[in-house]
This record gives structure tokens, C-alpha cells and sequence, in this order.
């Protein structure tokens, strides 16, 4: 039981992820937590990076929730 509440966070926060890469949200790449992404590898390839990690960890939850038995 407890797993589906990890399988959502991952699932809520890739899919903000994706969402912000997506409709390029200023408050999102001007954040603290964004600036590395943001001077490390322009603001296109942060948006890349983040939509890359986001993609990732939705299917992660996906995955998980499909592989890991019922209890």
C-alpha cells in the first residue's frame, strides 16, 4: 500500500518535470534549485534535461507499479 504513494510522487513530480519543460515556466528555470541545470547548459538544454528526467521517471512509475506484486 505504502508503495503506491511512492510510485505517485515520482509520477507527480516527472510529470511537473515534463510540464515545465514543456510550457518553458519562467518561475520553474529561474527557481534556485534549476539554476545549475540553467548555467550549466543553457536554458534550452535545461528544458531538454528536465523533460528527459521527467519522461524518465513517470515511465519508472509505471514500470514499478506494473513489476512490483500485490501484497
Amino acid at each position: 500500500m505504502s508503495h503506491y504513494l511512492i510510485l505517485g510522487i515520482f509520477a507527480l513530480t516527472g510529470l511537473l518535470a515534463l510540464l515545465a519543460s514543456l510550457c518553458n515556466w519562467d518561475w520553474f528555470f529561474t527557481a534556485r534549485n534549476a539554476q545549475f541545470a540553467v548555467n550549466s547548459f543553457g536554458r534550452r538544454g535545461a528544458r531538454w534535461c528536465y523533460g528527459t528526467v521527467g519522461l524518465l521517471l513517470i515511465a519508472m512509475a509505471c514500470y514499478f507499479a506494473t513489476q512490483v506484486p500485490q501484497a
